[in-house]
């Protein structure tokens, strides 16, 4: 069985799930309901203006995510052995592994997404071709810090915006092949998002949650969710790294050969694929 594997902020794109939308008219109209707008519209928008934006990126990468998981069990009887996603993309690992119904996870990405939109002081960058502990060397002082650990030669950071714009030459003074400051609002996955982290941890508190029934692999620790450690997980996860190298290796380790990802566009393969080598 393969593992499946799910994009988070940052695959989204103009006309993405456009395929997908007239296949399952209910659940669309349930993720209207949830929303109060239209899922369909925010991602046929000429120039996607509403879809860049965290509060709507959320919520819309979620559902075609899902969506595509659906059809893809349609068509094939292939089943996970284990599921995870990247960030946002783990809420679609966990509604496949039946810890939500699709408008619960929906309900909670969508207040997520709200609530890291709201702190929207602080940048990201992408260093690549430096090690985690080469990007923690080189990272100058305060106010910078790491937020996804992606493969083995490509660190994000995530920080002040003053001081990840201008942390540029450290980096490459360090060694790192490209210093690409990412297209989102926030300093996600850092301690600047501490607030968000707070209030979510009350959304999380009072959501109906069940036991998983496929194991997931959470961002947070790169070791397998727990029933009882969820929700503090999830919370959690707002203001600390994604281990997403780390959490490939678990599965490669565990005999893992097989990722299917599962989203608009292949964002996470690159990633496993250096991972593996």
């Amino acid at each position: 069985m393969p593992v499946f594997v799910f994009p988070g902020q940052g695959s989204q794109f103009p006309g993405m799930g456009k395929e997908l939308f007239d296949e399952f008219p209910d659940l669309m109209r349930e993720a209207d309901a949830v929303l109060g707008y239209s899922v369909r519209d925010i991602c046929m928008e000429p120039g996607g203006a509403r879809i860049a934006r965290t509060r709507y990126a959320q919520p819309a990468i979620y559902t075609v995510n899902v969506l595509t998981y659906l059809r893809f069990q349609r068509k094939s009887p292939l089943r996970p052995s284990y599921l995870l996603g990247h960030s946002l993309g783990e809420y679609c690992a966990l509604y496949a592994a039946g810890a939500f119904d699709f408008a619960t996870g929906l309900e909670l990405v969508a207040r997520r997404g709200e609530l890291m939109a709201e702190a929207d002081s602080g940048a990201m960058a992408a260093v690549v071709g430096l090690t985690a502990e080469q990007v923690e060397a080189a990272t100058p002082g305060d106010g910078v810090w790491v937020a996804n650990l992606n493969t083995p030669h490509q660190v994000v950071i995530s920080g002040g915006t003053e001081q990840i714009h201008s942390a540029r030459d450290d980096f490459l003074a360090a060694g790192a092949t490209r210093y690409v400051v990412l297209p989102v609002s926030g300093a996600f996955h850092s301690p600047l998002m501490a607030a968000a982290q707070a209030r979510f941890a009350e959304v999380l508190a009072a959501a109906a949650l069940r036991d998983l029934r496929i194991p997931v692999v959470a961002n947070l620790s790169g070791e397998l969710h727990t029933d009882a450690g969820l929700r503090a997980s999830l919370a959690a996860q707002i203001s600390a790294p994604v281990r997403w190298a780390d959490s490939i290796r678990l599965l490669l380790h565990r005999g893992e050969t097989r990722f299917i990802e599962t989203g608009a566009r292949r964002v996470l393969t690159p990633m496993i694929e250096k991972i593996a080598a």
